[in-house]
């Protein structure tokens, strides 16, 4: 009775229409498809050069730690951490592409966290958000989702490098791309029956096939697959170069980082929240300040910790979708995450050609914001489809921001429809310009 009685004290359930099992129930549904991102995240900060243990590590650190804070500060049924999308951005763009160290990115990671805090603590947040069009602000989580999708066909080994065409097809024959597509079929037979897990189901299922026919080394003994002792984070804590990030100056890196979080979570925080009736009866959501607060601090802890700027999982939906309502379903799910500390040597034997299907279908389910695009006005196409092709193929998100934003400013000026635009869109423009300028010289 007294355990119930602190649970309602500080989660408030009955105010919230729901009860203890129901929130863990609904914490366990969140936690099965969410945990894939233990898997893949790793693998591509790895790519970065970061040490894969450590990666792991960060990872577990970060989602606990934030969801923590959503759990215990904000009382949200919200799972955050190291997002899709902007790992491969922080990996395949700032690090591969423009050659900065991982330290560096940390860097920026952690200078766009406290952005995010600034930004939503002084309300200036609600007025970049209202000064950037819808059209752009769908573009975004649509290029991303191409970008994220592309970067799964290349670990798959279905796209592969073409002196002729730049890309092209792989040898699907090959043992790589068949498990792949193996994967990417079960995946989505499991997801559009509804199965809890379906990506974790299909990362494993694709792994154990992949011992079988050899492309894969099989665990030996107990210690390959579990350890008493959790992985350290001892590489990479505190080695974010503040100073590098800021020296190399990273507008373009920072502002991608700064904007994508912004969108991301606050469109997906107040559509789960709407989900969950969290809503009042002046239509607003109690606490949303103090959930895009935790987030934002969760940023900075990730860079910490040596992860990427975090995402409000959209896969929060299968547990609110089970009855959570309040913090305890994240609580759960925070403690979940933290048991997953002790299987971190199972990681070294799931391969590339397993977690990218699960990377080709979170990039499709991005698409969807497509249809927000109205294709019937000429001055939104072209900044649309702008941003979204150039995310893949110059394989970097802040370089689709920058020509969605220049076209989009240009395009509605030179037509003679200034008034749609808001000044602050002309001040991003100009800061695009500036960056592309430092970045030639």
């Amino acid at each position: 009775m007294e355990r119930n009685g602190i649970l309602e004290r500080l989660f408030k359930l009955s105010e919230r229409n729901t009860t203890p099992k129901q929130e863990i129930l609904a914490g366990l549904t969140t936690f099965m498809t969410v945990s894939y991102m233990v898997i893949v995240n790793p693998i591509i900060m790895s790519d970065a050069g970061i040490p894969r243990e450590a990666a792991l590590a960060a990872t577990i650190y970060a989602i606990v730690f934030s969801t923590l804070l959503m759990a215990l500060w904000a009382n949200f049924p919200i799972v955050t951490g190291p997002g899709m999308g902007l790992n491969a951005f922080f990996t395949y763009s700032v690090v591969l592409g423009q050659g900065l160290s991982w330290q560096t990115a940390l860097g920026a990671v952690f200078i766009s966290g406290v952005l995010f805090f600034v930004l939503t603590v002084t309300g200036i947040r609600g007025k970049i958000i209202d000064a950037i069009p819808n059209v752009l602000k769908s573009s975004i989580a649509v290029g991303i989702g191409l970008f994220v999708a592309f970067i799964g066909l290349k670990n798959a080994g279905l796209v592969v490098a073409n002196e002729s065409t730049f890309v092209g097809l792989g040898n699907v024959m090959d043992k790589g791309p068949l498990l792949a597509i193996f994967g990417l079929i079960l995946a989505a037979v499991l997801m559009a029956k509804n199965v809890k897990g379906a990506l974790i189901i299909s990362i494993f299922a694709t792994t154990i096939l992949a011992m079988i026919v050899g492309v894969q080394a099989v665990p030996h003994s107990l210690k390959d697959v579990f350890s008493a002792t959790p992985p350290s984070v001892g590489e990479t804590f505190f080695q974010m170069d503040l100073k590098g990030a800021v020296a190399y100056g990273i507008f373009s890196v920072v502002f991608s980082f700064t904007i994508v979080e912004l969108f991301d979570t606050l469109a997906t925080l107040i559509g789960l929240s709407k989900k969950a009736n969290l809503v009042d009866k002046n239509g607003k959501i109690p606490g949303l300040n103090r959930a895009l607060a935790a987030d934002s601090i969760g940023t900075m802890a990730s860079a910490i910790f040596g992860s990427t700027a975090l995402n409000t999982y959209i896969e929060n939906a299968t547990g609110i979708a089970e009855g959570g309502r309040t913090g305890l379903k994240a609580l759960t799910v925070a403690i979940l995450f933290i048991f997953t500390l002790f299987f971190a040597p199972l990681i070294q034997f799931i391969p590339s050609v397993a977690t990218a299907p699960a990377l080709i279908i979170i990039g499709s389910l991005m698409l969807s914001d497509i249809r927000n695009v109205n294709f019937d006005d000429f001055t939104e196409v072209v900044p649309a489809f702008l941003t979204i092709v150039m995310m893949p193929l110059t394989y970097s998100i802040a370089e689709g921001l920058a020509f969605g934003f220049i076209s989009y400013t240009a395009i509605k000026l030179f037509t003679g429809r200034h008034r749609e635009i808001h000044w602050m869109m002309y001040v991003i423009t100009i800061a695009f310009f500036i960056n592309f300028y430092m970045s030639s010289h």
